[in-house]
């Protein structure tokens, strides 16, 4: 790739910095250049409030889901002017965590599936930061095994109605409409029998029970559904074929979880920078400069690999399992740097409040990290997706792949 600027995108830069400076909420840019990935605390405020009400005014001057088409709420930009944007946008782009799982995951599977009146009703609305979704899949006796989920759905003439169970689902507190994956006919081998919904949280029936976290925050919540009556007009996909509507939202979850994870390493950078050791300065140290050096060529790496994603999209393809790579790598790091840097501080790494060494950013990223490492599919998950879909090796034994669900052994059985 040529990564210098045509004139057509230093054009799109200047009015993109220009339109930021004028408008962006520069009364939290202290703060949000601070945050680190686990806090967000925004003074006299929550951070979702300042988040939506900077996502509207994106949304109503055109710089809100730059790549998406015009009609659904976007502005029909091409991925490197998507990228342009981004990099303009710097600290202000923390805003937008609370609507990755939207943009990024939910909103492809509905411009690939839902109808086209469907797409013109939500589609802008989930652009421009009025309606918040969320992406109800992970299931508590299916672990990492998307397709060993429980949740059943059972027609009832031209409704759907939904019993179980979901957890860890990121910001079901806050969405107003989710996608739902669920079992329709157990009797035939576990990824052949699942069909994809979508649905309003608000539903009868519809439960959220948010999951006290590490760090004391909420962000992640269980789901329960207890006959849930969905419409058929609400299903994405064939019946019975929910697995292949599924994989479009895993790859685009792959790529906007992998290119948005802070990995730590400019803040490390700052901190070292300042940082007083016994024998000097932190920076001067060989063995934190061959720590810093390692983990900026893998940042410079995941930095990349995105952009070789993204020029594949402009191309007009989908997202492939090489995305996995870059959350693989992407999520591990933050927890390698946040370690490290409680071990500079020493005996003052235990403390994790605003008085903490850095103000705790250090302390905050290690308790959200294994998070990171579980959402969008464990380390083991991606190692797997990496060595068979990219590397070509041999395939993981699945004793279950072509056993009907129901003869599936279980405990209890």
């Amino acid at each position: 790739m040529n990564f210098d600027d045509t004139p057509q995108e230093a054009a799109f830069r200047a009015e993109a910095k220009a339109w930021i400076a004028a408008n962006a909420p520069t009364q939290y840019e202290a703060q949000l250049r601070k945050a680190s990935l686990g806090r967000l605390v925004l003074d006299g405020t929550t951070a979702l409030e300042v988040a939506k009400a900077w996502q509207k005014k994106k949304a109503e001057a055109g710089w809100a889901c730059l790549h998406w088409p015009k009609e659904c709420g976007g502005r029909g930009a091409t991925p490197i002017e998507r990228v342009i944007w981004q990099q303009e946008e710097g600290a202000f782009g923390k805003l937008s965590f609370l609507f990755i799982i939207g943009h990024g995951m939910c909103g492809p599977t509905m411009m690939a599936y839902a109808s086209e009146e469907q797409k013109r009703h939500y589609l802008p609305a989930l652009a421009s930061g009025e309606q918040i979704w969320c992406q109800l899949f992970s299931e508590p006796a299916g672990g990492s095994d998307v397709a060993g989920l429980r949740t059943r759905a059972e027609r009832d003439g031209s409704d759907w109605i939904i019993n179980g169970q979901k957890i860890w689902t990121s910001g079901a507190h806050y969405s107003d409409y989710g996608i739902l994956i669920t079992r329709t006919d157990p009797s035939v081998p576990k990824h052949k029998g699942l069909t994809m919904f979508f649905l309003d949280m608000k539903s009868q029936g519809v439960e959220v029970r948010p999951i006290k976290q590490a760090n004391g925050q909420s962000e992640f919540n269980e789901v329960y559904f207890t006959d849930v009556r969905i419409p058929d007009a609400q299903r994405l996909g064939a019946v019975n074929d929910g697995w292949t509507v599924s994989l479009t939202t895993l790859m685009n979850e792959r790529l906007s979880i992998g290119a948005q994870i802070t990995t730590g390493v400019p803040e490390l950078f700052d901190y070292c920078n300042g940082l007083m050791l016994d024998d000097g300065p932190a920076i001067d140290d060989r063995a934190v400069r061959a720590k810093l050096a390692n983990w900026a060529v893998k940042a410079s790496g995941l930095k990349y690999t995105s952009l070789r994603a993204i020029s594949a999209l402009s191309k007009g393809e989908r997202p492939g399992p090489e995305n996995s790579i870059g959350k693989l790598v992407a999520a591990s790091m933050i927890q390698e740097v946040a370690m490290y840097a409680l071990d500079l501080q020493g005996a003052a790494g235990v403390l994790s409040g605003p008085e903490a060494d850095a103000a705790g950013k250090f302390q905050a990223m290690l308790l959200r990290a294994p998070g990171t490492r579980v959402e969008g599919g464990t380390d083991e998950i991606m190692r797997n997706i990496i060595a068979e879909r990219v590397l070509g090796l041999p395939g993981d034994i699945r004793v279950d792949k072509d056993v009907p669900f129901n003869q599936i052994p279980t405990r209890g059985r």
